[in-house]
């Protein structure tokens, strides 16, 4: 018995080892910053955000208010068990993380929905994909790429179900384990994130579940790192909706390179380093 146990442990162990090799190869957890490197040099994009910043930031500031007055002095007190003299930072630092969960769903199901898409859409037309949105939005002549977004033919995102929260909560406690627990939470979180992110270019190419699922799986080192990437950045309640849209510029960067056939699962297509080699 003991045998098998060391020999599970052994098959799982190199599993995560190999896991992280791919994720690391693939390079997708760079997307996010490519994300807000392209979002700040690219002012068109920021419109969406702006027409939103209102209402969202309104939230953010409620739900975090909220939260501290009801739920941080609990939960501080059950983290003192476990992290002693921490509890106080660990409290403020789950608190924070726990609205910013509840905001982040709120404001995508209620607030963004629309402004995310539009983001998305735009994002894809200055990278010269206008062929994959013209699938899912009337397109018009316009001097920049929002310019050029028609009315939604399709709407991607599916109203608020409180799946995401659930599964929130039922990760939780594993922040109550120092800092392994912590990590396998945002790993948890992020493997979820990733595919999440690439919703509306699934709809895009009009893949039927299996064939998204196929996709998935294929890619599922890359999905997960940038998925953790994600989760990291919009962990804080007031910063995580400005992540949220250059979150979803990097979802449609991946998107408009997958497309080009500029990255496989692996990383960089081969062809394309063959061509960068030459150049050199």
């Amino acid at each position: 018995m003991a045998d098998r146990v060391k020999e599970v442990a052994v098959e799982e162990a190199e599993r995560i080892k190999n896991l992280a090799a791919d994720a690391a190869r693939s390079g997708a957890y760079l997307y996010p910053l490519r994300g807000i490197a392209y979002f700040v040099s690219h002012r068109a994009l920021w419109q969406p955000l702006i027409s939103k910043l209102a209402p969202t930031v309104s939230l953010a500031l409620g739900i975090t208010t909220f939260m501290f007055l009801f739920t941080y002095l609990p939960q501080a007190a059950v983290l003192a068990i476990s992290n002693g003299p921490l509890a106080a930072v660990s409290a403020a630092l789950l608190v924070l993380s726990e609205s910013s969960t509840i905001f982040t769903v709120l404001s995508k199901s209620f607030l963004i929905e629309d402004a995310l898409v539009d983001t998305f859409d735009g994002v894809l037309v200055s990278k010269n994909t206008t062929d994959l949105v013209s699938g899912g939005r009337q397109l018009k002549a316009g001097g920049d790429p929002m310019a050029k977004l028609g009315k939604l033919v399709k709407k991607p995102f599916s109203k608020f179900t409180p799946k995401a929260l659930i599964r929130y909560f039922m990760y939780l406690p594993l922040n109550f384990i120092p800092v392994v627990g912590t990590v396998l939470f945002v790993i948890l979180q992020g493997r979820r994130a990733g595919p999440a992110a690439h919703q509306r270019y699934f709809q895009l190419k009009e893949w039927s579940s299996s064939q998204r699922q196929q996709h998935i799986e294929e890619y599922k080192a890359a999905y997960t790192s940038f998925g953790v990437a994600t989760v990291i950045l919009e962990l804080v309640p007031l910063a995580s909706i400005v992540f949220a849209f250059t979150n979803t510029v990097g979802a449609a960067l991946w998107a408009a390179d997958m497309e080009k056939g500029n990255v496989t699962a692996h990383g960089t297509a081969p062809n394309l380093r063959e061509q960068a080699k030459k150049a050199e």
